[in-house]
């Protein structure tokens, strides 16, 4: 079982399990965005293969059994051990048949979100209100108040509130969302919680923070090392009376042979309502095999928060004491890292230059406009943290970057 002093330790033990990856011979600052995938998840990828080979058609029984331990491990992450958990390739996948299922075209026609959702969801309100949908957008900073500003936004014409746990650009965690989901419910409109930049660096204990409620989504391709595929919708107690306009032929898996009334579809009650269609269960084998990797080495919420926080003091530090003029780059001192999630946002006119001119000192990061982000991970040494920032001030003291205006 790993502790918080060995993820702490120079090599770090961990890095070991991830030989496929090479964590121990790069610096992948990329733990926001694809962290590495520990070298049990061939195994999974493997058991399906093998499954597909030995059962052929049959193999569905043994790939919606992966699944339900793939919903399992959600269920854990979430402290929510009775949840109903409809699985996706995509949160994106899965919003859509939440918004389908909305009265968009009656008496509930708007949508409350902010300006500092991810693209998917950015992307898609912007073409629902192409089409005529009421969309309100708050904007996302400052985060502290987000929650309280949403609720202000909230009436009887609102069909749902669309927010994330922890904003995507920036790090910061959204507080107070237990007060937005009680005026959710006074107004009868429904709350969305995106926690895909919670899980892993943030624990998300969902009745504990008030959110029984809500709708949560997110999803494994980041944090929680599970790759693509792998994405998640929690249903409220409330959700057995929506019936999705997109809806797949998994929807009733159990019942292909019982009589269907053409005029109307029915749905089953639980999670299956928001099932899709035909799959590839490869994603899931290996999610299982890394969720049980993960329960094995003990990276438990609790001390992968320990883990990231500890990791993101020694980023800011470094940067700190790189003493770079803020008009070059900066980061937002006024956040206590404990109000941050799983990396470190530095806002600079420079971000893809200086992403590109990491990449070439072999330091993987990425950037979003004018923000690069450095996203440690739990396989990662100090050392390796120090030779990123230090790479970083060599980047940005590159004679061929514009100076400081």
């Amino acid at each position: 079982m790993i502790t918080a002093e060995d993820l702490a330790a120079s090599p770090n033990p961990l890095a070991r399990h991830y030989r496929r990856f090479r964590v121990e011979e790069r610096v992948l600052l990329t733990g926001h965005s694809h962290q590495a995938w520990p070298d049990v998840a061939a195994e999974g990828q493997l058991a399906a293969l093998e499954d597909a080979a030995a059962l052929v058609d049959d193999k569905w029984d043994r790939a919606l059994a992966v699944a339900d331990e793939v919903r399992a491990g959600f269920r854990r992450l979430l402290a929510d051990p009775g949840a109903e958990i409809a699985l996706g390739a995509s949160t994106h996948e899965l919003v859509v048949r939440l918004l389908s299922a909305l009265d968009l075209g009656g008496t509930r026609p708007r949508l409350v979100s902010t300006d500092g959702e991810f693209h998917s969801l950015r992307r898609q309100l912007a073409r629902l209100a192409e089409g005529g949908v009421e969309v309100v957008l708050v904007p996302a900073e400052p985060a502290g108040t987000l929650a309280e500003r949403l609720a202000a936004a909230v009436d009887d014409r609102t069909a749902a509130v669309l927010v994330s746990a922890v904003l995507f650009a920036s790090a910061r965690i959204v507080p107070h969302l237990d007060g937005l989901a009680a005026a959710c419910e006074r107004r009868g409109a429904e709350l969305v919680v995106d926690a895909y930049h919670a899980l892993g660096p943030v624990p998300l204990p969902v009745h504990e923070l008030g959110l029984g409620s809500a709708w949560v989504t997110g999803g494994g391709y980041k944090y929680l090392q599970l790759g693509e595929g792998n994405c998640f919708l929690r249903l409220p107690p409330q959700a057995d009376r929506f019936r999705p306009v997109v809806t797949g032929w998994f929807a009733e898996f159990g019942e292909l042979a019982a009589h269907h009334d053409p005029g109307r579809v029915a749905y089953p009650r639980g999670a299956g309502r928001f099932a899709g269609a035909t799959y590839d269960p490869t994603s899931h084998y290996r999610a299982a095999r890394v969720l049980r990797f993960f329960a094995e080495q003990g990276l438990t919420p609790e001390l992968l928060r320990r883990s990231y926080q500890r990791q993101l003091a020694v980023l800011a530090a470094g940067f700190d004491a790189l003493g770079v003029d803020d008009r070059l780059a900066t980061r937002d001192r006024d956040a206590p890292l404990d109000a941050l999630g799983g990396f470190l946002a530095l806002r600079t006119p420079h971000a893809a230059r200086l992403q590109q001119a990491l990449r070439d000192r072999g330091v993987a990061t990425d950037s979003r406009g004018d923000v690069l982000r450095l996203g440690p991970a739990p396989y990662l040494s100090d050392a390796q943290l120090e030779a990123g920032i230090a790479a970083l001030g060599q980047a940005l003291a590159d004679p061929a970057l514009p100076p400081a205006t």
